[in-house]
């Protein structure tokens, strides 16, 4: 068995967990979130605690035994607590807004690049060139980061672009004659 899934996932206290046949559902104050269930997997719900096991011996549900009991966690994380993604802009005279659902970055291109934000996922903008992606599911809130840096990743020479928070860019010299 996966040393990941030997250990019993707790459901806080607001959260509320409906397990079927075929998926999960996972209710709390951030939002709902379902997972689709395999065959290989079991999953139990006692004593405030979620427990995966494997359904059989296979490697395959070995493996999917521990990737369902992260990918739970992270539901139960998403709904009670929420994930976030900070950027950054760096670089002159770009500018990153929100606007409702939209966020209208300007990032020295000849236009102004409108993103729009899928459903449940939310963007601040507390300064003009720091943005903040929430979202109760983390892989919908990294995947709308990595297209807003995508717009503009940072270049290796003076740095400039949208970048993670937490990310450090090493510069590369220029060449010298």
């Amino acid at each position: 068995m996966s040393r990941v899934a030997k250990n019993a996932i707790p459901v806080p206290a607001g959260v509320e967990v409906n397990l079927s046949a075929t998926a999960i559902t996972v209710k709390g104050p951030q939002g709902v979130l379902t997972q689709a269930l395999t065959s290989h997997v079991t999953v139990e719900h006692a004593d405030g605690r979620l427990q995966v096991t494997a359904a059989g011996e296979s490697n395959a549900a070995n493996a999917m035994s521990g990737t369902t009991r992260a990918l739970l966690a992270n539901m139960i994380m998403g709904v009670s607590k929420g994930f976030e993604r900070k950027l950054n802009l760096v670089g002159v005279g770009y500018r990153a807004q929100a606007q409702g659902n939209k966020l209208s970055l300007s990032l020295g291109f000849s236009h102004p690049v409108e993103h729009l934000m899928p459903e449940g996922v939310k963007v601040e903008t507390p300064t003009q060139t720091e943005i903040l992606i929430k979202g109760a599911d983390k892989q919908k809130v990294g995947q709308v980061a990595a297209d807003v840096r995508a717009y503009r990743s940072p270049e290796p020479y003076k740095g400039k672009g949208v970048r993670y928070a937490d990310e450090v860019v090493s510069l590369k010299e220029t060449k010298k004659k």
